[in-house]
């Protein structure tokens, strides 16, 4: 695992180009996402035996703990918007917990797929331990029934979560299932403003506007509402959008003409039902499936921009009249994926930790994914956790072992029958 670390840092500029020509990231960013993963392979390598040491049990009449074991081949259902660090963090643990791994990628990212097989193979592990199966969506349920195949994780849209999810349940097997998001970031009178402002550009574009926890919805409070406006509209006019392989450019083309169309629909029907464009809310002309830079705001609740996720680069912003307008606001959603609440206020920065539905938050902070932190959701957002400790232990046989001492274990009959 640690060879797959020093493979991936070493070809960054390699594999980020590809990453960049399949489906169009700032280079800059797709090398970036190659050096994420080698922290994710060492993260494991240093950790994954301490994770799954042998935990014991206090019991009378006998020695007893509980084992950690691999399970066996786990499907991976992956998607093309971080097409390494997706696929990572979940062949890292999986690995390191001795599972082997079967990859069904997204259609449009096949190189990346075999490249990164082949990282894995050019590290030492064992031929076939990790497998890219080229194949359509329609494959993907005769797999999961397969008897050699023992769980499945999808990250994914909220359609192919429940297909995927019905498919194991089904086959009474193990899924994890990370899905879409909407995304909140709130923004309070007592926070830093200039610091909130800023982030919420790089939290609304980064990798163009495609990232399931990309803030999408912008709550703002009232007091400080139009300023932040302004300046929010400024600086998102100010951002570079040009080719992908130029380092300077900050955004690039979405990854199909589809998801570009689909963001448009979603957006004409926003405004359709009442909503106002600031700035963009339409298709670029430059060649290339490229959408402009959009902020929406005076959105009813009804309209997809409040209550859908918009993958690229639209911005939805509304007005909070207080904590508690924001927390409901935050929570109007069937995602609950992650959220960012900006305050410098404890009363509040507790409000949001107890009554924001979301499986992470991030206070003060844009919302990112860390090797050390679990990573999922609630409510449509999934199950299941990605990530850290909780992580590895997804896809491993939590077997509890006893072993009754030489008593026969007489002082426990009692217990036993319980």
């Amino acid at each position: 695992m640690r060879k797959a670390a020093d493979i991936l840092e070493a070809e960054s500029r390699e594999l980020g180009r590809l990453m960049t020509l399949e489906m169009g990231k700032p280079f800059k960013a797709a090398i970036a996402e190659a050096e994420k993963c080698a922290t994710a392979c060492r993260y494991y390598a240093d950790n994954a035996e301490r994770f799954l040491a042998d935990e014991p049990v206090q019991m009378e009449g006998s020695k007893a703990w509980v084992a950690f074991q691999p399970i066996g081949v786990v499907l991976a259902i992956m998607p093309w918007n971080f097409p390494f660090w997706q696929v990572f963090r979940f062949a890292a643990p999986a690995l390191m917990a001795g599972n082997a791994g079967i990859l069904k990628h997204a259609s449009n990212v096949p190189q990346c797929a075999l490249a990164i097989e082949a990282v894995f193979r050019r590290a030492g592990f064992v031929d076939g331990e990790f497998q890219t199966l080229l194949i359509g969506s329609d494959a993907v349920e005769g797999i999961i029934s397969d008897r050699r195949v023992a769980a499945v994780t999808l990250t994914g849209s909220e359609a192919a979560g429940r297909s995927v999810g019905a498919a194991a349940g089904k086959n009474v097997k193990k899924s994890v299932l990370e899905l879409g998001g909407s995304d909140p970031f709130v923004v309070m009178p007592s926070a830093d403003f200039e610091a909130a402002v800023s982030t919420a550009v790089t939290a609304r574009m980064i990798n163009n506007g495609q990232s399931c926890i990309a803030a999408k919805r912008f709550i703002i409070h009232e007091n400080i509402y139009d300023e932040f406006v302004k300046q929010f509209v400024a600086r998102v006019s100010a951002i570079t959008v040009g080719d992908p392989m130029d380092e300077t450019t900050e955004l690039g083309p979405l990854a199909t003409e589809a998801i570009r169309d689909g963001l448009d629909e979603q957006v004409k029907a926003s405004v359709a039902k009442g909503a106002r464009v600031l700035i963009g809310g339409k298709k670029s002309d430059r060649e290339g499936y490229y959408y402009a830079p959009t902020v929406l705001v005076d959105i009813p609740s009804d309209a997809p921009a409040a209550y859908d996720e918009l993958f690229g680069p639209v911005a939805s912003v509304f007005k909070a009249k207080d904590v508690t307008d924001a927390i409901r606001i935050a929570n109007n959603t069937n995602f609950g994926l992650a959220a960012s609440a900006w305050t410098r206020d404890d009363a509040e920065r507790d409000r949001f930790i107890a009554d924001i539905e979301s499986g992470m938050l991030f206070i003060n902070g844009m919302v990112a994914s860390d090797p050390r932190i679990p990573f999922g959701g609630v409510k449509n957002s999934g199950y299941g956790r990605e990530l850290a400790e909780f992580g590895i232990r997804e896809f491993v046989n939590i077997k509890s072992v006893r072993v009754m001492t030489d008593d026969g274990g007489k002082s426990t009959k009692r217990s036993a029958t319980e």
